[in-house]
């Protein structure tokens, strides 16, 4: 199962986790919270990466850069992340070559 981001979702997640593990899907998410409440796994921009952005954003605001003429800017931080308590819950094994490149592995 791949859910896609969207706010309907993510204010459900416990509900989709759970759903996911009595179903034994292999579920993949797009933001790493997912993971870490259960899921297998993540991969999407860095929450905390966006909002340090914004933060960078707002402070050239207040620092008087008009917002036009800011740059459009563009996540640029994605991160994998896997539960392997949920996938040997799922009798699944996760490569190693997926594992190495994994920014977090969930143990």
């Amino acid at each position: 199962m791949l859910l896609v981001g969207n706010p309907f979702f993510d204010t459900r997640r416990d509900k989709i986790i759970t759903f996911a593990a009595q179903q034994k899907l292999p579920a993949m998410y797009h933001f790493r919270e997912y993971v870490v409440e259960g899921g297998l796994m993540s991969y999407g921009n860095s929450l905390a990466e966006a909002y340090r952005e914004v933060g960078v954003y707002a402070a050239r605001i207040l620092n008087g850069t008009k917002p036009a003429d800011l740059p459009v800017v563009q996540s640029s931080k994605f991160e994998l992340v896997i539960n392997m308590k949920t996938a040997k819950a799922l009798g699944l094994t996760i490569p190693p070559d997926v594992l190495s490149i994994a920014d977090e592995v969930i143990e």
